[in-house]
C-alpha cells in the first residue's frame, strides 16, 4: 500500500494533482479542500490511500490526516464509493463535515450532489459516535486562494464541476448563479465549493 507521496507537483487542477517522483508521474485525485492548501506549492507531500478495482488502480490524496481519516470512514459506509467521498469532502471541508454529523444534521450532507436521504443518514448514524470521540482534533479552513482571470476561473470551475460528474448546462448554470452574487472576487476553489452547493 502506497501511505503517501512526496514530489514535485507538475499539474495542479480542482480534481486531481500530477506527482512527479523520480521521473514518473502519479496521477493522484484529490478534494477541493486539498487543492486549497497546496495550490501554491510546488514541491507537496500527500498522504494517500490506493483504490484497488478489477479494472483500474486509483490514488486518492490528502493534505492532512485529518481529511483522509474522514474519507476512509466515509467509504467504509455502503453505498459511499470513493468518488462520493471525494465529492462530499470537495462540498463541506473536514470540519463542517465532522460538525453536521456530531450534531445529527443530514440535511447538510443530503445537499451534496449525489447523496441521497436515506446514504446522508447512514452516513450519520454509523460515524456519529467515531467523530465524537475524536472532535478534539484540530482542523484548519483553507485559506482563500488568489484571484485568477475571469474567463480562466471560470473555465477551471467549469472544468472541475464536469470531472467531478455535473452535465455541463448544471455546472454553467451554478457557476453563473454564484458569480452574480458573488461578483468576480472569489478564488477558484470558493467558486467551485459554491457550485457545488448551488441549488
Amino acid at each position: 500500500m502506497i501511505a503517501y507521496l512526496k514530489g514535485k507537483l507538475v499539474h495542479k487542477d480542482p480534481t486531481y494533482v500530477i506527482i512527479d517522483i523520480s521521473g514518473v508521474g502519479y496521477h493522484v485525485k484529490i478534494s477541493l479542500q486539498t487543492y486549497g492548501k497546496i495550490k501554491d506549492e510546488e514541491q507537496v507531500m500527500l498522504l494517500t490511500y490506493l483504490h484497488i478495482k478489477e479494472d483500474a488502480h486509483t490514488l486518492y490524496g490528502f493534505k492532512e490526516e485529518v481529511e483522509k481519516k474522514l474519507f476512509l470512514n466515509l467509504t467504509s459506509i455502503s453505498g459511499v464509493g470513493p468518488s462520493t467521498g471525494l465529492m462530499i469532502l470537495s462540498s463541506l471541508d473536514a470540519e463542517e463535515l465532522e460538525n453536521a454529523i456530531a450534531s445529527e444534521d443530514f440535511k447538510t450532507i443530503q445537499n451534496v450532489k449525489g447523496v441521497g436521504a436515506k446514504t446522508a443518514q447512514r452516513i450519520v448514524l454509523e460515524l456519529k459516535d467515531k467523530i465524537r470521540k475524536d472532535s478534539s482534533q484540530d482542523s484548519n479552513q483553507f485559506s482563500t486562494g488568489f484571484i485568477k482571470s475571469n474567463n480562466k476561473i471560470k473555465e477551471e470551475a467549469l472544468q472541475a464541476l464536469i470531472t467531478l460528474g455535473f452535465p455541463k448546462s448544471s455546472a454553467e448554470k451554478n457557476i453563473a448563479a454564484v458569480l452574480k452574487k458573488t461578483g468576480m472576487d472569489i478564488s477558484l476553489e470558493e467558486l467551485i465549493k459554491a457550485s457545488l452547493k448551488a441549488p
